[in-house]
């Protein structure tokens, strides 16, 4: 990356720190002017059009890094190679905090965002699982059954279609709007429904 692209991306990076802050903030989102954004994060407002084309295009983004910064964080959860109960709770709690960095109001319009179904019927959100957490989920599988605690009758495709099947559950309105408190009782009830039965 050269010089250019370098400010470039680093003028990006305030921009959407900006906005996460304002979104996030007490006013709600949608009052946020393109103004504002480039006052709070001292940039001309032509900057912010020139990056992102607009406001709505500037909010999705802000989405899409929040997602992705919780993401990667899962990422490299996966990589310290814990045990995969340790693992779970680990990813469990990287969520909570991340859920504890946004308000209700960001929340449900993150949650909105991502929920909307495309042509296909695709949510956002499932398209995020489908290339990102596949190969994640897969390794994470492995481990569990080498490690005794996830079934050995429960197939890689039956687990991938179990964990699509509660995504898809949660990008339900009426789910999400209640689910976060109860992540970790989410990852306990998880926990144990695949692993082996003890006889």
């Amino acid at each position: 990356m050269n010089g250019f692209e370098k400010r470039t991306e680093e003028k990006k990076r305030k921009i959407l720190e900006a906005a996460f802050e304002l979104i996030n903030g007490d006013t709600d989102a949608g009052n946020v002017t393109m103004e504002e954004i480039a006052k709070h994060a001292n940039v001309g407002k032509a900057t912010l059009f020139k990056y992102f084309g607009s406001k709505d295009n500037l909010i999705r983004e802000v989405f899409q890094d929040f997602i992705n910064q919780l993401i990667t964080d899962a990422k490299e959860i996966i990589a310290e190679n814990h045990s995969f109960e340790e693992t779970l709770i680990a990813l469990s709690q990287n969520k909570i905090s991340y859920l504890d960095k946004i308000n209700h109001q960001f929340y449900m319009r993150m949650m909105d965002f991502f929920t909307k179904k495309d042509e296909e019927g695709l949510s956002l959100m499932m398209q995020k699982f489908n290339e990102v957490n596949y190969g994640m989920l897969l390794d994470l599988f492995h481990r569990g059954r080498k490690e005794g605690k996830v079934d050995l009758k429960y197939s890689d495709e039956f687990l991938i279609l179990y964990f699509q099947a509660i995504v898809e559950g949660i990008s339900k309105p009426q789910i999400y709007e209640k689910i976060a408190p109860y992540t970790e009782e989410w990852t306990e009830m998880l926990i144990k429904g695949i692993a082996p039965r003890k006889d």
